[in-house]
């Protein structure tokens, strides 16, 4: 009995982790021409191993280790957020919301940039911690 409360209490610990109350600031407008512009690595998945490192590296503190979102940040798992596009995603890597706490990372290199894109992509499967 004692085993089965384990999973139960790393669920509820994790489910409380977890911001399910994020909702997107209204005033973090992406330009329309950053949105559409597309990932040139996106037919490289495998790139996104790289793009796990530099997310454990420079998001873990804020957004945890799986992109569940701590204190304010963002959830990354949800729906409003993997249903940006690419370019919505690197735009908002690239610039932050300062407003919001959410840094810059412009000093990364742009491929970097783009790998952390595609392994945000894989925070929306159950694999992404693979």
């Amino acid at each position: 009995m004692k085993w089965l409360s384990l999973p139960l209490l790393l669920s509820a610990t994790l489910l409380l982790a977890q911001n399910v109350n994020y909702e997107q600031d209204p005033k973090w407008r992406v330009p329309e021409g950053a949105a559409a512009k597309k990932n040139p690595l996106a037919e490289k998945a495998d790139l996104a191993a790289g793009g796990r490192k530099l997310f454990k590296r420079n998001c873990v503190e804020c957004h945890g280790e799986a992109g569940q979102g701590l204190k304010k940040a963002a959830d990354l798992q949800l729906a409003v957020v993997q249903e940006q596009t690419d370019g919505t995603l690197y735009w908002k890597v690239t610039n932050g919301n300062p407003d919001h706490g959410m840094p810059s990372f412009s000093g990364l290199p742009e491929l970097q940039r783009w790998q952390i894109v595609l392994y945000l992509r894989s925070l929306g499967r159950s694999d992404a911690g693979q």
